[in-house]
């Protein structure tokens, strides 16, 4: 009889193969283990890394408190942490037990036996051939005996011997089956996995929520109406407290909004400001930072605040030559503002206009204000090329800019606190005006003037092509106001004496502030 069958024996010839191979990934997949192998779930868990991290979470949440958002984020997270170095423990023992120990005795203990048994199940082979033929003699002499009853009984008792050897060779036949370490492994972790991502999707929610319920956002470069709904404020927070500060410490500043700020403390006013936390005390020795971060907000919205569906509105007003019909259309596409937008708009434009009344201090007449501020304001959606852009649109934009603040009362009636929530302000007005050069004086000689114009500080590109290049277009179009820092005002057009019916009317207007509506016989528009 064969030994081994034709497949059997080429299985045979792999048997070494098979136990290299069980030897390595025993000693790679024990070495993915995070925890020490052998150990029972409390020790292991000790010096799992998942472990360390999730108490490190927890004690910074303890010294953090559930004051501040991070320390309720730290928390969470060191909860979340926690239950996965559980899972993760859990994982590692089930795969200690099922696909590591087994693959040990695969490779350590049943091939070697296998090798063994080997040898055995050849002798245990010869060992039944001879019991088969012993029986066969057997049952043949059994017949032709004379006594048949000791023949017959010596047959049965060699095939039971037989019958019993053939029983031992299946059984040294039989092995495990490697093949079923494999799949276990890959059902192990599929269940590990499964359990990590619905604990991590239990936790999510719970993040998210504390995230949205927590009223202190950054705001730079966020969305106006995101930031007034997560705050809970008409006035967006960075626009309130710039201008709050500005009223106490800024309004006497020459060059207000014009003069560059140090670029180091305009970057930590801006984090301080997306942070709602300004120390005011700070800053109120430095208004041209307060001014350089209100700039700096303006322009970082996503969308203006006098909105990119009104862009081509505004404009085509400003193109009205005819000055009562030019108002009356701004005045409409004031109207068209989303209330978010007009609120915060209104807020700005009455504080500028407070600002050019100490233009003989600051040299900031609503033109140079419009000039530096307008651009911040309202630009186009799909920008082209800047220097163009601020040179062409940017005087249409100063156009609209400018009759805003000098007719902001008409426009915008009724008075505003400025300071909404009481929470800012310096205790101290300071004048800075010895900290930067200001404009050069119209009396000045010419070596003089340039000798001034190499010490002051220099100006934006944009602001410096619209002063050499725009300067006659821009008198014709806003009221023949040049730009200069002299201290003569012109004469502000006066807005239309009547209202008319056809207009709506927002607010019964109080006496003595101009009606929001044309002179009779523009209805038209």
């Amino acid at each position: 009889t064969e030994v081994l069958s034709e497949d059997l024996l080429q299985v045979e010839k792999r048997l070494e193969l098979v136990k290299q191979v069980s030897h390595s990934t025993h000693k790679k997949l024990a070495a993915c283990l995070q925890g020490q192998q052998g150990l029972d779930a409390d020790k292991r868990s000790k010096k799992l890394p998942l472990t360390t991290l999730a108490q490190c979470l927890m004690e910074g949440s303890a010294v953090l408190g559930d004051d501040s958002l991070l320390g309720k984020m730290l928390r969470l997270c060191g909860e979340a942490e926690d239950k996965l170095a559980q899972e993760l423990i859990h994982f590692e023992l089930q795969v200690e037990r099922d696909v590591i120990e087994p693959l040990f005795v695969l490779a350590e203990v049943e091939i070697p036996n296998i090798q063994k048994q080997r040898k055995h199940l050849a002798k245990l082979v010869l060992d039944m051939d001879s019991s088969r033929t012993r029986w066969q003699q057997s049952v043949k002499s059994s017949g032709l005996a004379s006594n048949l009853q000791p023949s017959g009984a010596k047959a049965d008792a060699l095939r039971e011997e037989m019958e019993e050897a053939a029983n031992r060779v299946e059984i040294c036949r039989q092995c495990s089956d490697p093949g079923a370490v494999s799949p276990q492994l890959i059902e192990v972790q599929a269940e590990y996995h499964r359990k990590s991502l619905a604990l991590l999707q239990n936790f999510l929610p719970q993040i998210k929520a504390q995230q949205e319920a927590w009223m202190e956002k950054p705001s730079f470069g966020k969305p106006l109406e995101e930031h007034l709904a997560v705050s809970g404020r008409e006035i967006a927070f960075p626009v309130e407290a710039c201008v709050t500060m500005l009223l106490e410490c800024g309004m006497q500043e020459e060059g207000l909004f014009r003069v560059a700020p140090s670029a180091s403390k305009l970057k930590k006013l801006k984090a301080a400001l997306d942070c709602c936390v300004v120390d005011v005390q700070e800053y109120s020795a430095d208004p041209h930072a307060i001014a350089g971060a209100l700039k700096s907000y303006l322009r970082e919205l996503p969308e203006p605040l006098m909105t990119f569906e009104l862009y081509e509105e505004w404009i085509q007003a400003s193109n009205i030559p005819e000055q009562e019909k030019r108002l009356q259309a701004l005045w409409n596409a004031c109207e068209k503002l989303p209330k978010a937008n007009y609120n915060n708009i209104r807020y700005v434009i009455k504080f500028l206009a407070k600002l050019t009344e100490y233009q003989d201090m600051n040299k900031m007449t609503p033109s140079n204000v419009a000039i530096v501020l307008g651009p911040n304001l309202l630009w186009p959606q799909a920008e082209g090329n800047m220097t163009e852009m601020m040179t062409t649109l940017s005087l249409q934009i100063v156009g609209i800019i400018e009759p805003l603040i000098q007719h902001a009362d008409w426009f915008f009636p009724g008075d505003i606190e400025f300071n909404v929530t009481g929470n800012y302000g310096s205790p101290l007005h300071v004048n800075h005006n010895a900290n930067y050069s200001s404009m050069p004086s119209p009396d000045m000689e010419h070596g003089e003037r340039r000798q001034h114009e190499q010490a002051r500080r220099p100006l934006s590109v944009a602001t410096d092509n619209m002063i050499q290049h725009g300067a006659g277009v821009l008198q014709g179009r806003v009221g023949q106001t040049a730009w200069y820092w002299g201290s003569a005002r012109t004469a502000s057009p006066q807005p239309p004496p009547h209202p008319h019916p056809a207009v709506p009317v927002r607010t019964a207007l109080p006496s003595g502030i101009f009606p929001r509506a044309p002179c009779p016989g523009v209805a038209g528009l």
